[in-house]
């Protein structure tokens, strides 16, 4: 009697690129990694004011909505950050083709935000030659404000690594660092290189 063979499943096209790493703890994901993702959909966030629904719309446009099915999942999922209010987790990790996910959905977002992200770097740079505040910039100021509006909603400054950020030049500092990041996601490869930078120093 012929056994029919297992099916492999088959994986989305937007995920293929990305290897699984050889974490150091087997129970997922580390904290580090699930805290840096976080923050990179929080800045995209901050750029684009449909920014959560943009993120549902691309879990179907690049077949990972068996991960990412609805709102309350892509939540839940962020809420693996120990550093949000509310956090998930103590209770859950967050999977790698999860994460894998969140990492194809953040760089594609990226991307379509190339000219603006560009643009507000360009200004920053130009506001630190000419030594000048960071609200000379309207558009760059506006992408600050919602970015701290955003961190200081969702994080929890209970937690010693996020109270430096109750001062707001530091908040301002790391929506700065977030849009360095963010260009680097758009270039060639840039999906596969956050991949490796998120578990730099996290792998065997």
């Amino acid at each position: 009697m012929q056994v029919d063979s297992p099916i492999a499943p088959v994986v989305p096209p937007a995920l293929v690129n990305l290897p699984d790493p050889e974490l150091v703890s087997p129970s997922g994901c580390p904290r580090r990694t699930r805290w840096q993702i976080d923050l990179i959909l929080l800045a995209l966030e901050a750029l684009d004011l449909g920014g959560a629904e943009a993120m549902l719309a691309l879990a179907k446009e690049l077949q990972v909505q068996h991960l990412i099915p609805n709102r309350v999942v892509l939540w839940r999922l962020r809420c693996t950050n120990p550093f949000r209010r509310f956090s998930l987790g103590q209770r859950r990790s967050l999977s790698l083709e999860e994460l894998k996910a969140l990492v194809a959905i953040g760089c594609t977002l990226a991307r379509r935000q190339t000219v603006l992200i560009r643009q507000l770097l360009m200004e920053w740079q130009q506001l630190k030659q000419q030594d000048l505040p960071l609200d000379n910039s309207p558009q760059l100021s506006y992408y600050l404000e919602r970015f701290r509006s955003h961190f200081r909603s969702r994080m929890n400054y209970k937690r010693t690594a996020i109270a430096a950020y109750k001062d707001p030049e530091k908040l301002n500092a790391l929506g700065l660092h977030l849009l360095e990041q963010l260009l680097f996601c758009t270039g060639t490869a840039g999906t596969e290189r956050l991949w490796v930078s998120l578990f730099d120093g996290e792998v065997v």
